[in-house]
């Protein structure tokens, strides 16, 4: 069935953000599943195999943060255009950043490939564990673009205001990755048991049927952006535009993973205990924001939409009642995981009292600070919609660099809290970055800032020498 996305410049707000953050919400938990899947199964294989899974990960998250840095861009530029109602606009820059990316993920999964027995060398693979990892690398390179043209897909549909297309294809895979995990990766009857690299085919194969269902929509023209092949025609200007957008959100997203790597360092150096806690309530913690970040991207379209519009006002509008939303929800989740912070923990790991209450402890002090930490995330997203990514970016970087690992570091090592002081971090680093990032958003700078691409007539001369998409109807 074809897909009418909604004005989310008219209307009530609060369900404007309903109705696209619940989507996105239930898409990310999906994809939760899809990871917990493969990790179920590749850990029937031993600790090598999981091993090498986890030494893939930083690499492909790396890569994958470029992806979503252009796909950020391609939403934030249709959002603002489908909010003028230019829809040529809207169908243009969507075929360009679906260039961009394709151009993009072909380019790295072909370097990937040729260098990822490097890569595995370089990260510092044991003998047993080389093969595979190299084996996963290249199977995911291969991928790499189905898994880009995926990414742009969704965030296209979201920049229309249509988050619900994306979930039905994510559940789709996530049910076809149930079956072809088990298959690949053990084996059965015909299929040859490939081990790890199975887990890798699984994810390509899963990832290139979204791709394919996507692009066929996209190119259908019933679900709110129609794509014609002359559109792919690079169009320079408006790559380099949609690059300068989007590798502030791409250095964004990396500085996050980069932040988990750091400060999984530093309390390593505490011992076994200190570590798994950690896991466990950084594992937690991710869930947790799981709501934050939905309201984020759907408040990013919404912002979007209504600053194409000239409706600041409303973009203001919607960029509070969604921080308040956030605050308030994860506030009520975070007394509840602070009175049941140990038995939360049990549940990860029921026989080791050490780790238990120390968890716990973890749990209990961030817990303080998760509706601040919602609040600090939905902002950022209002950022990214009026085509802020610079200041979504410097947010991440202060973050990271100037606040939490200096104060857990300080903590850790200039007083006798040792690791507690890295679980303190966290709350603090949360409240200081939430008011920073109000404060920069309350000065109203991010009003002047649109990103709304090339004008309407560049964009019909540029594709259609002799008529426009509007005229001819087609």
């Amino acid at each position: 069935m074809a897909s009418h996305p909604p004005d989310l410049t008219r209307g009530s707000i609060s369900r404007a953000l309903l109705i696209l953050a619940l989507p996105i919400v239930f898409a990310n938990l999906l994809q939760t599943a899809y990871q917990l899947t493969d990790t179920f199964w590749v850990g029937r294989l031993g600790a090598d195999a999981v091993a090498a899974v986890s030494l893939s990960f930083p690499v492909l998250f790396f890569l994958i943060s470029l992806g979503v840095g252009l796909a950020i861009a391609g939403t934030i530029m249709v959002a603002q255009n489908k909010g003028r109602g230019d829809l040529d606009a809207v169908n243009h820059v969507s075929a360009q950043a679906l260039l961009g990316v394709l151009v993009m993920s072909v380019l790295l999964a072909g370097i990937g490939f040729y260098v990822a027995a490097f890569l595995v060398d370089f990260l510092g693979a044991s003998e047993t564990v080389h093969p595979q990892a190299t084996e996963y690398l290249e199977y995911s390179f291969i991928g790499l673009p189905f898994l880009f043209a995926y990414v742009i897909f969704q965030s296209l549909m979201r920049g229309v205001g249509d988050a619900r297309t994306p979930l039905w294809i994510v559940a789709g895979t996530v049910l076809l990755n149930f079956v072809l995990d088990p298959l690949l990766i053990m084996g059965y009857g015909p299929v040859p048991a490939l081990g790890v690299s199975g887990a890798a085919a699984a994810t390509v194969a899963t990832q290139g049927l979204a791709a394919l269902i996507g692009l066929i929509m996209l190119f259908s023209g019933r679900y709110g952006i129609h794509l014609r092949l002359v559109q792919l025609k690079p169009d320079f200007p408006l790559l380099w535009q949609l690059l300068k957008l989007g590798l502030p959100a791409a250095v964004e997203q990396a500085t996050r993973a980069l932040g988990l790597m750091v400060m999984t360092t530093l309390v390593a150096g505490f011992g076994t205990v200190a570590l798994a806690a950690y896991g466990i309530g950084t594992r937690m913690l991710s869930f947790v924001i799981i709501p934050a970040l939905g309201l984020s991207q759907a408040t990013s379209t919404v912002v979007g939409q209504n600053m194409g519009a000239g409706e600041l006002k409303r973009a203001e509008h919607t960029t509070w009642l969604s921080g308040a939303i956030a605050f308030v929800g994860l506030s009520l989740v975070g007394i509840l995981a602070f009175v049941f912070a140990e038995p939360l923990v049990r549940v990860f790991i029921p026989d080791a009292e050490a780790v238990i209450q120390e968890g716990s402890q973890f749990v209990r002090i961030t817990a303080l600070a998760y509706g601040v930490l919602g609040a600090q995330i939905v902002v950022t997203g209002a950022f990214r919609g009026s085509g802020n990514t610079l200041a979504a970016m410097a947010i991440a970087l202060v973050s990271l660099w100037m606040l939490q690992f200096p104060i857990a570091w300080l903590l850790t090592e200039r007083t006798s809290l040792g690791v507690t002081g890295v679980w303190i971090s966290y709350p603090v680093q949360s409240v200081l970055t939430a008011l920073i990032a109000w404060i920069w958003f309350v000065r109203g700078g991010w009003k002047h800032r649109q990103f709304v691409g090339v004008p309407p007539a560049e964009i019909r001369v540029f594709q259609y020498p002799t008529e426009s998409v509007a005229s001819t109807g087609r």
